[in-house]
């Protein structure tokens, strides 16, 4: 028996400029997608192909957005209304030529043949990243946008990579909720019970703008669902997620992607968590050797109290799994307790060391060591970092070289 699905709406994957290409290609009319009678033959250009000079007047070979390559046609500059587009292919066109040593002339008729390759192989890399983008913003739950350039290589979005926004638990683990939370009317000035900190027998880790005032190497027991306070409580930053727009950005010399931040940063300001699958320790031992062939780890130790559990961000992760190393970096990691209060299972948070600049990278030392600040913080394991720095840990395998350049690099990310 047919149900009335008249109400029901599914979330599409496709771009807009993409359904809207195959109305076109289809000659269909689509008043929800803009496209009617007027503009229905419309013909929009994805990207620009070739340059070329005759009788004095520019042409360019367009790739016509939701059009074969086999339907690529030379037009003449006067024709083309893609400002931005334009701009973009002779920014392109310069870099090609300032590689091979020269630079474009006046009297060029026809561009080499290698050039015009690199520029549609530059082009099809940038609608791709442009996908990728979109996608990754459209699976974020936070309210910092994500971009990503790359103006280095050819090299486009990495292949297996699922952008996840928390902690996805891998066989075997559970993550058990909290039981309880704090009766607090106003958790930063009116705490009952030093709220949730203080039923842990630890301190309140922020000031009032949601900065981290405790040392690095204490825990952070924030707010939870339980709790009688609202999502506005000054005890609720890192479970409201990155807030500031960030840009993955192809590093220039050789350590692949990085992050940069895209707005400025307080010190002390949460930035991200490192997110990514929990897996037993047993398990990152096997994957582990993996990835050292593969000259790359994103496995990370929880060992707060105990070496049990991993995070591992090769596969699933945010974009903590983009942040470069360096051995004088802007950003402490911290262990937070929210949800979960098992001290096997913390998750693991960035904060600024330092004021951040627009347009500075964001970095963490992989294998980051704190000392315990004081008797109450003995608990923890010294050694913050990813699998394979730590002196003496089983999980030791091969020394990496460090790219950090920084003035204390210690030559060896391991």
């Amino acid at each position: 028996m047919a149900e009335n699905l008249k109400a029901c709406t599914v979330c599409c994957k496709s771009t807009w400029s993409h359904l809207q290409d195959l109305c076109r290609l289809q000659k269909v009319c689509c008043p929800g997608l803009g496209i009617t009678r007027k503009n229905l033959c419309d013909f929009e250009v994805e990207y620009l192909c070739d340059y070329k000079k005759a009788r004095d007047e520019e042409y360019y070979l367009v790739k016509w957005r939701g059009y074969p390559e086999s339907q690529n046609t030379w037009e003449p500059r006067k024709n083309l209304r893609c400002i931005s587009i334009l701009k973009q292919f002779h920014r392109d066109l310069e870099q090609a030529l300032i590689r091979r040593g020269s630079k474009l002339r006046k009297n060029t008729r026809l561009l080499d043949q290698g050039i015009s390759n690199y520029l549609v192989q530059k082009a099809k890399q940038r609608r791709a990243l442009q996908h990728w983008e979109y996608e990754l913003n459209a699976k974020r739950n936070h309210k910092g946008c994500i971009v990503v350039e790359n103006e280095v290589d050819l090299e486009g979005p990495p292949r297996d990579f699922v952008y996840i926004n928390e902690y996805k638990v891998g066989e075997g683990i559970t993550l058990n909720q909290v039981a309880v939370g704090c009766e607090c009317l106003d958790c930063f000035s009116e705490a009952a019970g030093g709220c949730c900190p203080g039923a842990s027998h630890h301190k309140f880790a922020y000031n009032e703008f949601g900065q981290v005032k405790i040392k690095a190497g204490m825990p952070i027991y924030e707010c939870n669902s339980r709790c009688s306070c609202g999502i506005d409580c000054s005890n609720r930053v890192v479970q409201k997620g990155i807030r500031y727009d960030l840009c993955i950005f192809r590093t220039d010399n050789g350590r692949g992607w990085g992050v940069r931040t895209l707005e400025k940063i307080r010190k002390n300001s949460f930035v991200m968590e490192y997110v990514g699958e929990i897996i037993t320790s047993e398990e990152a031992e096997r994957r582990g050797q993996i990835y050292d062939r593969q000259g790359a780890t994103y496995l990370f130790d929880l060992d707060y109290v105990e070496d049990v559990y991993t995070v591992d961000a090769a596969y699933y992760g945010n974009i903590s799994h983009f942040v470069n190393h360096s051995c004088n970096p802007n950003l402490q990691v911290y262990n937070v307790f929210i949800e979960n209060l098992d001290e096997r299972l913390p998750r693991i948070a960035f904060f600024a060391t330092r004021p951040i600049r627009v347009g500075e990278e964001l970095t963490f030392d992989y294998n980051m060591q704190v000392d315990p600040v004081n008797a109450e913080s003995t608990r923890m394991d010294s050694n913050f970092g990813l699998v394979g720095g730590l002196a003496g840990s089983p999980k030791k395998r091969m020394r990496i070289e460090c790219k950090c350049g920084t003035e204390s690099c210690r030559k060896y990310l391991f």
